[in-house]
């Protein structure tokens, strides 16, 4: 579809060689449209992460494809680097520098661009997530909560086609998971952002997705979610 800004046309990953070869997806596909919140919702080891691995490019396909934004960025002698392929991604450990600010971490993958621009983008992106006055504490002073949308400014800011989030929240008490879960999701409507999540969390997959895709053992049936 010409609005889709995700597109997996039956991808295989596999781990090993020959007879110990272990296929963890096997024809898995996905569409996920322009500005959609789509959520992976399954057990740890059904192949959901490694869904957002082979997106981002750390994981080579041995079959299919995959587009971002008409862009095939991994298919037969395709498999464009991770740099490339104009995709964000958070993880559950924040992966913050712990040596420098919140504003220059927002600021680190925007480092090509002209120095106005940067600090402009940064103060657009402090303020989206609600932080603006802490702009140079560094990831050690901030809460939990407070780091993950520091990540989450990060990983906008270099405006990707498309947004990975890798069980965003599981590090975090319940109260601010379900406190921030839905101020994340405020902040990716906002910006107007695709965006694909993974999490054995149904509550969070609820609340954070507009459309839910179960995994199981690298299987794939859809449901609609009750997100509004």
């Amino acid at each position: 579809m010409s609005d889709a800004t995700l597109v997996l046309e039956a991808i295989h990953v596999a781990y090993g060689h020959g007879q110990q070869q272990h296929h963890v997806l096997s024809g898995f596909s996905l569409t996920v449209q322009a500005g959609e919140l789509t959520c992976l919702l399954g057990a740890s080891g059904s192949g959901k992460t490694t869904v957002l691995r082979a997106i981002a490019g750390f994981e080579p396909l041995s079959a299919g494809r995959i587009q971002v934004s008409g862009t095939c960025v991994a298919g037969p002698g395709i498999h464009l680097p991770p740099e490339k392929r104009h995709v964000g991604m958070v993880f559950q450990e924040y992966a913050l520098f712990p040596h420098l600010t919140a504003a220059k971490n927002i600021a680190f993958g925007l480092r090509k661009q002209p120095s106005a621009v940067i600090q402009s983008r940064v103060r657009e992106l402090l303020e989206l997530v609600g932080l603006s006055a802490l702009s140079e504490r560094y990831p050690h002073e901030l809460s939990g909560g407070q780091q993950q949308r520091i990540a989450l400014a990060r990983a906008l800011a270099p405006e990707p086609s498309i947004l990975l989030l890798d069980e965003p929240f599981s590090s975090l008490d319940a109260e601010t998971r379900q406190r921030l879960g839905q101020d994340v999701r405020d902040i990716l409507k906002a910006s107007g952002q695709t965006a694909l999540m993974v999490t054995h969390s149904e509550q969070e997959a609820m609340m954070m997705s507009d459309r839910i895709g179960y995994m199981q053992a690298g299987a794939y049936r859809e449901a609609p979610a009750s997100a509004s």
